[in-house]
C-alpha cells in the first residue's frame, strides 16, 4: 500500500490541467486507498485522501464528465464518512443511497453503481433496509456487469476487490460452498494475490474444516 500511496502522490503532482479521464482514475485509486485507510484505523490518512478525492468529483461534476461514476463515488464516499463516524449515518445514509440510485439512473450498466448499492444493503441496519441477501445480488450484478464491459480483467484491481467483496459476503452468510468458489476463482485470475492467498483463504478453509 506504500507503492499504491506513493504512485498517487506522483499522479498528483501532475493533476495540474489534467485530463478529464485522468482524474477519475486518480479518485478510484484514492477510493481503495481511503477504503484500505478506514479499514487499518489510519483515520487522518482517510480523512487527507477523501478531502482530495471529493475535491476532484466537484471539478468532474462541473465539467458534466461521466456522472453516473460521479454518482457511485458519491455513495462510497458517504459511506466512508459513516465509516469513520456512526453518528453521521442518519444524515449521510440516504445521500449515499440516493446517489447510488442516481448512478444506477444515469447508466444501468455502470458496475460501480451496483457495488454501492450492495455495500449499503450490507452495511445498513435490518430496520433501515439492509439485508444481506439483496447485498449479494446487488453485488453479483456489479460482477456480471464487470464480466460483460471491462477486457483487462487480469489487471483491474477493482475487478478482485469486487470478488472478494462476494467470498467474505459468501462466507461471512454462512455459504461456504459459493464463498469457495469466489475464493478459487480470485486465486484464478491473479494467483500472487498475497491477502487472499496467505490470510483470507487459509483462515477461510481452517474455518470451515472445524465444521
Amino acid at each position: 500500500m506504500q507503492a499504491w500511496k506513493n504512485t498517487m502522490d506522483k499522479m498528483n503532482l501532475s493533476s495540474d490541467n489534467a485530463s478529464d479521464e485522468f482524474l477519475l482514475e486518480l479518485v478510484n485509486y484514492e477510493y481503495g486507498y481511503i477504503g484500505w485507510c478506514i479499514g487499518n484505523k489510519k483515520i487522518a490518512a482517510a480523512k487527507e485522501y477523501l478531502k482530495k478525492a471529493e475535491n476532484r468529483l466537484i471539478t468532474l461534476e462541473k465539467n458534466q464528465f461521466r456522472l453516473s461514476m460521479i454518482e457511485a463515488y458519491k455513495s462510497a464516499f458517504y459511506g466512508f464518512q459513516i465509516g469513520m463516524n456512526k453518528l453521521k449515518a442518519p444524515v449521510l445514509g440516504p445521500k449515499s443511497v440516493e446517489a447510488a440510485k442516481l448512478a444506477i439512473q444515469y447508466d444501468p450498466n455502470n458496475y460501480f453503481g451496483y457495488l454501492q448499492m450492495g455495500n449499503i444493503y450490507y452495511y445498513s441496519p435490518a430496520a433501515f433496509g439492509g439485508s444481506k441477501a439483496k447485498a449479494i445480488e446487488s453485488y453479483r450484478q456489479a460482477e456480471k456487469l464487470i464480466l460483460s464491459n471491462n477486457h483487462r480483467l487480469k489487471n483491474d484491481w477493482n475487478y478482485l476487490s469486487l470478488l472478494v467483496t462476494l467470498a467474505q459476503a459468501y462466507e461471512n452468510t454462512g455459504n461456504d460452498e459459493s464463498a469457495k468458489i469466489y475464493y478459487q476463482k480470485i486465486l484464478n485470475v491473479e494467483p500472487d494475490f498475497a491477502w487472499v492467498k496467505n490470510k483470507l483463504y487459509p483462515e477461510f478453509l481452517k474455518k470451515t474444516q472445524k465444521k
